[in-house]
């Protein structure tokens, strides 16, 4: 039986021949996040489209989407610890505190 896995890192680079705001990157995000909506439904067949995408496809899309929305949420992190001082560490503990308080995980 696999062992079920607690933890997954990702690491995205900053991407440094950008000038992002927060507005222009919180837009990106919406943008991204789109795309993955448009790839899930092509994936399920909700796009109205008549041409169907075969699942392996339509999943490797879902997945390149996915990794856009995680690229440009790093790259929305990298905006505020630059340019609003805030802490990430001590964010992304809190985030972890709260989903154990919340019983989502160990």
């Amino acid at each position: 039986m696999e062992e079920l896995r607690r933890s997954k890192t990702v690491t995205l680079p900053r991407l440094n021949r950008l000038s992002p705001s927060l507005e222009s990157t919180a837009l990106k995000i919406m943008e991204e996040s789109g795309e993955l909506a448009q790839a899930i439904g092509k994936f399920r067949g909700l796009s109205g489209e008549r041409l169907r995408v075969e699942d392996a496809e339509a999943m490797h899309m879902v997945a390149q989407e996915l990794v856009d929305v995680a690229q440009t949420a790093v790259t929305m992190m990298f905006v505020l610890e630059e340019q609003y001082g805030i802490d990430l560490e001590e964010i992304l503990e809190e985030h972890v505190q709260k989903l154990r308080k919340k019983g989502y995980c160990d």
